[in-house]
């Protein structure tokens, strides 16, 4: 009783008791658990602060992350509208000056009578020589031509074209039908269909897409 008692309260004390063959086993294993407790306590010491530590820096960097994105993500949207108005108002400038052309044209069209008569007379005209062509008839088609570029319906068809083209491309149209009416007078003086027919399809698609850019579309029969 006094041997197993000193042994749980002093294990160190008993080293010169007669007894201490008897009682040798039970002091091997208590400075193992001196060791295990001086080994285990340390770990719980080091180890709390760093788990600590890690979940504070896990939270600072998420919520900065957080913070950036979403200022990006304003910054970002900020600017995008800002661009997008520009557009708008660009835009906006563009149709305005459009509609302002086109309400110039019409008027400049509403008061040219006598150049819209112009451009009527070369439409049938055009018509005369394209029916005449298709038939491979080149004489009555060179007949209607006459002296091409100085014949009195050209010449008043492009007092008309000069006067009511003021655009770049309406422009550019006029000299393409002037240039393939002269190939036109050429290949049918030459007795040539074919070229004759390109030259013809040639003169009336630039007439077309002249009388498109211009507004006239629907106010000259024929086209």
């Amino acid at each position: 009783m006094a041997s197993n008692f000193l042994s749980t309260a002093n294990p160190f004390h008993l080293a010169s008791s007669s007894q201490s063959s008897l009682v040798t086993p039970t002091y091997a294993y208590n400075p193992i658990k001196c060791n295990l407790k001086r080994q285990l306590t340390p770990c719980k010491v080091v180890n709390q602060p760093s788990l600590s530590v890690t979940k504070r820096d896990i939270s600072i960097g998420f919520m900065t992350s957080l913070v950036l994105s979403l200022s990006g993500k304003g910054l970002f949207d900020a600017n995008a509208a800002i661009l997008e108005a520009d557009d708008d108002v660009e835009l906006l400038e563009k149709v305005k000056k459009d509609r302002k052309k086109r309400l110039e044209k019409q008027g400049v069209i509403s008061s040219s009578t006598k150049e819209t008569g112009y451009l009527q007379d070369l439409v049938y005209k055009l018509s005369e020589v394209g029916q005449a062509i298709e038939q491979n008839d080149l004489t009555s088609a060179g007949s209607v031509l006459g002296k091409g570029k100085d014949a009195d319906w050209v010449q008043k068809a492009n007092i008309a074209l000069n006067k009511l083209s003021s655009s770049p491309e309406e422009k550019s149209e006029v000299d393409t039908f002037n240039s393939s009416l002269a190939s036109l007078v050429s290949s049918v003086a030459q007795n040539d269909v074919e070229s004759s027919k390109i030259a013809f399809v040639s003169s009336a698609s630039a007439i077309e897409k002249w009388t498109s850019l211009t507004g006239l579309v629907g106010k000259l029969k024929g086209i």
